[in-house]
């Protein structure tokens, strides 16, 4: 599997990026061609929240690549150097919830 990034700016420069996957690997140009085929189409009109989304979304539709969204996402884990910073981040319906052990002893 190969994966590829759309980033989207805007004029905040706050950016957005979206990932996508393929089983075949593009070179850098063809990829970039595809993204700019898509972007044409879709400029103007397009039910996503970005026009990273949509292009990805495009692409999944039409060139058979995976654009990997927080629909998909299985689990999240978030580590950190302590047992106490590394715990599950789970999401559902638009909620986060974190599951963390602690011993009794702690309050």
């Amino acid at each position: 599997m190969y994966f590829y990034e759309i980033h989207e700016s805007d004029d905040d420069d706050v950016g957005a990026a979206v990932l996508l996957g393929h089983a075949e690997r593009f070179e850098p140009f063809e990829f970039f061609a595809l993204v700019k085929k898509a972007r044409t189409l879709l400029l103007g009109a397009f039910e996503e929240d970005s026009l990273a989304e949509a292009i990805a979304t495009e692409l999944e539709r039409t060139a058979g690549f995976l654009h990997v969204t927080d629909e998909r996402l299985v689990a999240s884990v978030s580590v950190g150097l302590t047992d106490a910073d590394t715990f599950l981040v789970t999401e559902d319906d638009d909620e986060r919830a974190v599951y963390l052990s602690a011993d009794e002893d702690d309050g």
